[in-house]
């Protein structure tokens, strides 16, 4: 029997993605989010650490017509899904610039390098690592809870692998939860500076519930806590009109600096 699944579009319509269906990781807001984090119109390429079924770099290559992305994905179920997601004949305007790689963004050295993660090649790095922490409630679906739970060292050794494949100068992305913001800087270190950290908020007066990062490798620049971002308008469950645009790859979110 076939795996169900669905073929989910995003950006309007703009590209695809082919998902499991009640399994595994499905994207969303969090990829989209992600990706409008890179805000470059250069010829540029990307790396998607731990891409599941592509969305977030897919949604780079959607906006940025001369950005070439690579998507690195751990899971050989996941990365057959991101594979499909790039052969889907709804997005032959984008597969020319997408590569995948069948990989394990924590190896090290050699290992890391026969995978395809090569050093000091790529202008931006995004990640969205597993941001659940171990003790949270378990799912039984082992698909999905590879995809969320974090374990020990994480932010650690998925910066360290964004540190050694991006060029100088180059920006790394991620989006995380509120909880992880020390962990995050820590693994910063002497890597990436620069960190520009805006909170989302569900609506005015609630707690954020994830954060946008961005820094800059080798700078020397200290940290800066953005203005709030806050995904829907009072009283309504509409996005407020400038997430909505980043959410469907209209917009992106600079940085200040």
């Amino acid at each position: 029997m076939a795996t169900p699944e669905t073929v989910d579009a995003f950006h309007y319509g703009r590209f695809h993605v082919v998902q499991p269906k009640g399994r595994g990781h499905r994207s969303g807001m969090d990829a989209m989010l992600l990706a409008s984090l890179v805000d470059d119109e250069r010829p540029v390429r990307v790396a998607d650490l731990g891409a599941g079924a592509g969305a977030a770099g897919m949604a780079v290559a959607s906006r940025l017509d001369r950005a070439e992305v690579t998507l690195f994905e751990r899971s050989q179920e996941m990365a057959d899904y991101a594979r499909r997601s790039i052969d889907h004949p709804l997005n032959a305007r984008i597969a020319p610039r997408l590569t995948l790689f069948q990989a394990d963004v924590t190896a090290t050295g050699n290992a890391r390098r026969a995978m395809g993660l090569e050093d000091d090649v790529f202008d931006h790095v995004i990640l969205n690592p597993p941001f659940n922490d171990g003790s949270d409630r378990r799912t039984p679906d082992a698909l999905k809870a590879e995809a969320h739970a974090m374990t020990e060292g994480l932010f650690e050794s998925w910066l360290r692998t964004a540190g050694a494949i991006m060029r100088p100068g180059g920006q790394v992305s991620l989006i995380s939860r509120p909880e992880s913001i020390a962990e995050i800087i820590d693994a910063c270190g002497r890597r990436f500076g620069g960190l520009e950290i805006t909170p989302l908020y569900p609506r005015a007066g609630e707690n954020a519930v994830r954060i946008l990062v961005t820094a800059i490798k080798g700078s020397r620049a200290r940290l800066s806590l953005r203005a709030a971002l806050t995904m829907h308008d009072e009283g309504t469950h509409r996005f407020s009109a400038y997430v909505d645009d980043l959410n469907n790859g209209r917009a992106a979110y600079a940085r200040k600096r």
